[in-house]
This record gives structure tokens, C-alpha cells and sequence, in this order.
């Protein structure tokens, strides 16, 4: 675990809810960090989960991408209103960063303004600590310059040894470790990464381990700024 200069550059607004934002390459052990936070009382919303739900019909995007990108990426057949294939739609961006710029300026404010409805209602409940598990917190401004104006104030990094991450995706999603390297060569590597944390937690040891460095940072992430 390690705590790094970006802690001491960052200006954060004072409110009564604190944020935490959750990153982490695939493999990493990010959600299982996001379960032991929730442990400690945080309540996790699933930032990935937003970006999916608001493309679905119905959602905030939903209409949105459909201009951009046409009816030809809805399920074919499907009863109206068809959902969008998502196959088909990350066929068109993922390999495109001229595609995929145009999926965000359309998502991106969905999932936000989503956030921020999650956000206000997380406060109503009285929940006072929020962890956001998102993949892209480095690559995106998701969480940042809300309406609100929360956002998270700490950002917690989740990093494993390449091997190690490569072992877990073929034990745990059935993955060709070729493939499984490919897909972790494609992410933002750990130094850009590291470049916007405030703690690093280190997963190369056993869960007990990982227990121990999340219950270490926990009042730091928690208690009222």
C-alpha cells in the first residue's frame, strides 16, 4: 500500500459525504477491493453497471446513440423499443478512437448525471461514504464536475503483478492467457495510473493480506473532511 504526492496536491470541496473514487486494470482485484470497503460500511455504486443501464431503452443515452450510430446496432427482431446490441456497438468504437469519442460525448453525460441522481440519493439515505468502482475513472471525467458538485475527493488504485493478473483471468473468466494479456496491454498501465492516486493497494499476496491494507486506509477514506 502506498500513498503517493498525488494526496497532497489535491484541493477538495468540503461536504458532509465523502467520495472515493476505485480504479483498476482488469484483473487487479478491483471489485473485491469494492466489497471489502463495503464491509467497512462504504456504499458502492457500480459506475460500469450506470454506462451500461443508460443505453438501454429507456435510458438516458439510448436515443441518443441511436442518432449517432444508427438503427443498425439494435437486436434485430427484438419488440420495440429493440435494445441496442452491444456486441455490434463495441465492434464499431473499440477499435475506433474517433467512434469511441462520439459514444462518450453522449454517455459519458448520461452516466454522470445518473451518478449524480445515485449521488443525491445516497445522501437523502444518510449514507456518509461512497465509493465509486468505475474502469475508466483515469482514461474519462465520469464522477468529476458534477451538478451537484460532489465527485470523489480520494482515489484508490488497485495494482497486481502482470502474471498474477493473467492467472486470475484464465482461472476465473475462462480466458486464453494470450488473450488475457492482450486485454491488459490494451488498458492504461499502472504508472498513469499511480500518476492520479492517493493510496495504491498492492493485491500480489492472499486475501487476508488485501484485508489488512484495505482496513488500513479505511479512516483516511471515511471519516469528514
Amino acid at each position: 500500500m502506498i500513498r503517493t504526492a498525488a494526496a497532497e496536491k489535491r484541493t477538495c470541496q468540503t461536504r458532509p459525504m465523502r467520495v472515493t473514487g476505485l480504479c483498476g486494470g482488469i484483473g487487479a482485484g478491483k471489485s473485491t477491493v469494492a466489497r471489502l470497503l463495503a464491509d467497512h460500511g462504504a456504499f458502492v455504486i457500480d459506475v460500469d453497471l450506470i454506462g451500461r443501464q443508460v443505453i438501454e431503452p429507456g435510458g438516458r443515452a439510448y436515443d441518443g446513440v441511436i442518432e449517432i450510430f444508427g438503427t443498425g446496432i439494435l437486436v434485430q427482431d427484438a419488440a420495440s423499443p429493440a435494445p441496442i446490441d452491444r456486441g455490434a456497438l463495441a465492434s464499431i468504437v473499440f477499435s475506433d478512437p474517433v467512434e469511441l469519442a462520439r459514444l462518450e460525448s453522449v454517455s459519458h453525460p448520461a452516466i454522470n448525471a445518473e451518478l449524480d441522481d445515485q449521488l443525491d440519493a445516497a445522501a437523502a439515505a444518510g449514507h456518509r461514504w461512497v465509493v465509486l468502482d468505475m474502469a475508466v475513472l483515469v482514461e474519462s471525467s465520469l464522477g468529476k464536475n458534477l451538478a451537484s458538485g460532489r465527485g470523489y475527493d480520494r482515489v484508490v488504485v488497485v495494482e497486481a503483478p502482470q502474471a498474477e493478473r493473467v492467472r486470475r483471468l484464465v482461472e476465473s473468466r475462462g480466458m486464453d492467457p494470450d488473450d488475457a494479456a492482450a486485454r491488459i496491454a490494451s488498458q492504461t498501465d499502472d504508472a498513469t495510473r499511480r500518476a492520479v492516486a492517493d493510496i495504491v493497494v498492492s493485491n500480489d499476496g492472499d486475501l487476508d493480506t488485501l484485508r489488512d491494507q484495505v482496513a488500513a486506509v479505511v479512516g483516511e477514506l471515511s471519516e469528514p473532511l
